[in-house]
């Protein structure tokens, strides 16, 4: 290990987080530094080297051949190092680390944190709510909760609950709906980050290809959410977004069916991560709590005259 000598640790680090991420900026937002240090640890670690590991092109940073060479190494290398110091710490320390979106954290999980700590109290969670796409290799996050289609190259995931979609509208509005092309008549709340469209589920009940009308526009689902439960209008919601919000009487669900997008939320652990007592212990309770409160959604929506799985 001798050529260990040669090269410091932190340029080593800045190289793959490079190469892996594609970009300084994204480099530096996961190492916690300025684009300045990795750029300068970078030039440093290629001179130490003795190789051009990027080329500097107008698009940005592009792997040299042998570049990829080294990176092909380097990511695993940490990663069986990052998962090295977690067999150690995971002996003494019971905290779990979640990487999930805030929308899930806000609108969902956090409603039932208490009844894991009841189940499990020698266990602490650690929610780190981001939008971000965090590779669970590179840093201490035991798991990550994606919503996506599961392709994620580099990691192992499972699903873990199909996405469906539906409207939901204040009480107030849903008391003069009478069919689903009232909804049209509605100023619709868009969630500008959304993964899908009105009209997948404007098909499914015969509407496809009519619009709706566009109303404001909010770049995150939970604040879309909070605008619709205010009365501004309509919106297509999913499960985990909308569950409590119906089941306390703030939303309405007019009309059915669910109607699947195709992604889904994903539990999404490193490549080959070692199991834990620890981390099996929370995602077989997250399976239960969410088995659960979809039965209690689906029950809660159809005593309102409501059927999910209706075929139109």
């Amino acid at each position: 290990m001798k050529n260990l000598n040669l090269v410091h640790l932190n340029g080593l680090r800045a190289l793959e987080a490079v190469g892996r991420l594609g970009s300084l900026q994204a480099a530096a937002d996961e190492l916690g530094v300025t684009i300045g240090a990795i750029s300068q640890q970078v030039i440093k670690c290629e001179k130490q080297l003795g190789r051009q590991i990027f080329i500097r092109e107008s698009k940005g940073m592009v792997v040299s051949a042998a570049g990829r060479e080294l990176l092909s190494q380097l990511t695993p290398a940490f990663g069986a190092l990052s998962q090295a110091v977690e067999s150690v710490r995971s002996d003494r320390d019971e905290v779990l680390t979640i990487s999930v979106a805030p929308v899930f954290a806000a609108r969902w999980l956090v409603f039932r944190i208490g009844e894991f700590a009841e189940i499990y109290p020698n266990i602490r969670l650690r929610l780190d709510a981001t939008s971000k796409i965090v590779d669970p290799a590179a840093g201490d996050v035991d798991l990550c909760i994606r919503v996506g289609k599961g392709e994620w190259p580099g990691v192992d995931s499972s699903l873990l609950l199909a996405q469906e979609i539906f409207p939901v509208c204040a009480p107030s509005i849903a008391a003069g709906l009478r069919k689903p092309s009232d909804l049209l008549t509605l100023p619709a709340v868009i969630d500008g980050q959304s993964m899908f469209s009105w009209d997948v589920w404007l098909s499914r009940v015969g509407l496809g290809g009519r619009k709706v009308q566009a109303g404001h526009v909010y770049n995150e689902a939970s604040l879309c959410l909070d605008a619709t439960i205010a009365g501004q209008g309509v919106m297509l919601a999913w499960q985990t977004l909308a569950s409590h919000a119906i089941q306390t009487g703030q939303l309405v669900v007019p009309f059915g069916p669910f109607v699947a997008t195709g992604n889904g939320h994903h539990l999404v652990t490193a490549k080959g991560a070692r199991k834990s007592p620890k981390l099996d212990a929370f995602q077989a309770w997250l399976r239960h709590a969410l088995d659960t409160d979809m039965a209690a959604l689906q029950a809660f929506v159809r005593k309102q005259g409501i059927d999910p799985g209706a075929q139109l």
